[in-house]
This record gives C-alpha cells, structure tokens and sequence, in this order.
C-alpha cells in the first residue's frame, strides 16, 4: 500500500456530495407536511431535472447512449420514485434527527452490493472508515435518536429508501464516465414522470407554492446537484467507497434536523464527530496499489494524457481533459490505483 494520492480527489467530492443531501431529510419533513408521498418525489426530482439543466464547465463527457437507457430506467424506478417515496412515508411518522441516522444504511447497503454485484474491493483503511461512520450513527441513535416518538414502521420505510437508493447506486456505476448531467436528467425526468403519475392516480392533494418552492429546491441541492458529483466521485474512488463516504450526510441531516427542532442532540455528538473525521481521513488516505493488468480496451470517456494510462498521441497535442474513442493495448505494471474505469479487476 502506498500513497492516497487516486483516493483524495474522490474523497472530496464524494463528501461535496454528502453535503448537499445532508440538509434534504429535516427539509421535506417539514415542508411536506400535508402532502402524499409521490407528490414530494415528484417535486423533489423535479428540481433535479431543473438543476441537471445548468450547463457544466467540464470537458465534454460522452453521452449516454440508447443501450444505457434500461440502466438509467432501473435507477430511476429505484433511486427517483420508489426510495423518495419511501422517504417521505417514513419522515411522516418518525423524528427528523431518528430518520436522518437511519439514512446510514445506505453506505452498507452500497459497499455490499458493489462488492457482490460489481465486485469491487473495500481496503482495511476503506473498512476501518466505514466501521468508524456507522459507529458514529449508532452513538447518536443510541443517544437520542430513537426515542418514543419515532415509530418502528417509519425507520423501516427509511431503511427500505435506503436500499432502494444502493441500488440505484450501483446500477448507476457503470455509467459515472458518461456526462453526469445527462444521466441525472434521464433518470429524474423517469422519476418526476412516474411520481407525479402515481400522485394523480392516488388523489393526492396539490402542495402549497411555498411547500412547492422550498421542495423543488431541495430536490436541486440534494438530489440534482448531490447526484452529478457523487457520479463524478464514483467515477474516481468506485461505488463503495463513494457510498461509504456518502455516510456523512445522515450525520449532518441530524444536526439540521436539530436546529429546526425534529430532535436533540445527546452528550455523543462529539464523540460522534470525531468518528466521522476519522472515517473520511481514512478514506482519503487510503492507498491500494499491486500488479494487476489491463486487458486490450477501446471506449470512450473524459481522460488526461498525464496518468499514465493515456498514451495516444494527438495532433495537434490536447492539454487537459477531453472525451473521445480511444484504444488501450494490453499492459502489466504496479502504481497506486482506486476502483476508477480502468481498475475493475476482482480482488481475492
């Protein structure tokens, strides 16, 4: 092992990522009051769609193409209507700062699934952060989270959106090299579609234009903008790890849901903080690096010509990233290296 260096970048991101879903839980408990749970997906990822709008300064990605279109259409069926769906039946019936916590699930549920459906591999570092993230959870829970007022049936609706969200995590990683804005436009245009059909057909009732404004614009920070970086994270450090570092955004929903008033937060707070800091250290220090070959390739995606894996030659020569078709020849050789599109080789 050595070096963190392929880690850092995604690290950060997949905290950026955190960050803006963190505050979306508190935020449709409180202004979701009233209305079905398809009505609050519908706006939620409505304002995905509206953010996914917003032109992005990168390089030009590759766009997804008509055979990722059953992809995008399973994470949309999990990720963008039956998890907000799910989400917003159980904020209904449990404390804002209990369902924040339970939201951890996720990092499990995804590191799980990556490693058996995509078989990617968790480090020591990678596992020790993961340990330390969902130790964190269950202090809070612990602590104050899980008092009278938060009904078993509502933290088990919470946990199923979790599981629906890994899901569509994992579904969605073979496609983190295409333009994220694109897949987030397919996949929550799907999603807006559906709940807002399923809302019609339930007679759910119309939301107020203040419930309106601040939902659609949760769903740009936490479901639209969150999703376009935690792709890009993906792309970088893997499914697992991304979800695993993605475990801070319970941990700052539950704090946000405090200041609102939908809970307390105990003596473990700390103690809690501290684990989370060490968690995403570990993460972001992480090294993984051993012999391993690359088999004859030919895509596409955004790539630099300085990483040692992009030797082609262009004339004239192109600085920093671009996205074009390109070919790799078979090669062995040792360098520090994360679950990134050219490290997808199994781990015994």
């Amino acid at each position: 092992m050595s070096g963190g260096g392929p880690f850092r970048a995604g690290s950060l991101l997949a905290i950026g990522a955190a960050v803006a879903f963190g505050a979306t839980a508190p935020l449709v408990q409180r202004f979701g009051r009233g209305l079905g749970p398809f009505t609050i997906g519908g706006l939620l990822y409505l304002g995905a769609v509206l953010q996914s709008l917003v032109p992005s300064r990168r390089a030009r990605d590759a766009a997804p193409r008509l055979a990722d279109l059953p992809r995008i259409a399973l994470a949309a069926l999990a990720g963008a209507f039956a998890a907000p769906a799910l989400l917003a039946f159980g904020l209904a019936r449990a404390s804002g700062t209990a369902a924040s916590l339970m939201l951890n699930l996720e990092a499990l549920f995804t590191a799980l699934l990556a490693w058996l459906v995509i078989g990617e591999s968790i480090g020591r570092r990678a596992g020790l952060g993961l340990a330390a993230m969902v130790t964190a959870s269950a202090v809070l829970a612990l602590g104050n989270g899980f008092s009278g007022h938060a009904p078993l049936v509502g933290l088990l609706a919470v946990g199923a959106a979790t599981l629906a969200w890994s899901i569509d995590n994992v579904t969605l990683r073979p496609l983190a090299e295409l333009d994220p804005g694109r897949v987030v436009l397919l996949k929550a245009g799907l999603g807006t579609l559906a709940s807002f059909a399923a809302a019609f057909a339930r007679h759910e009732p119309a939301p107020q234009p203040a419930a309106t404004a601040w939902l659609v614009l949760s769903g740009a920070t936490g479901y639209g903008l969150s999703l376009r970086v935690y792709l890009l994270a993906q792309r970088r450090i893997g499914a697992a790890r991304t979800g695993s570092l993605f475990a801070l955004a319970p941990f700052l929903g539950a704090g946000f849901a405090a200041l609102l008033g939908q809970g307390q937060l105990g003596t473990g707070w700390l103690l809690a903080a501290a684990l989370f800091a060490l968690g995403a250290f570990l993460h972001a220090a992480e090294g993984h690096a051993h012999f391993h070959t690359h088999e004859t390739l030919e895509h596409a995606h955004t790539h630099r010509h300085d990483d040692g894996h992009h030797t082609h030659r262009h004339e004239p020569p192109v600085l920093g990233e671009h996205s074009h078709r390109h070919h790799h020849d078979r090669v062995t050789h040792e360098h520090p290296h994360a679950s990134d599109v050219h490290h997808t080789h199994r781990h015994s």
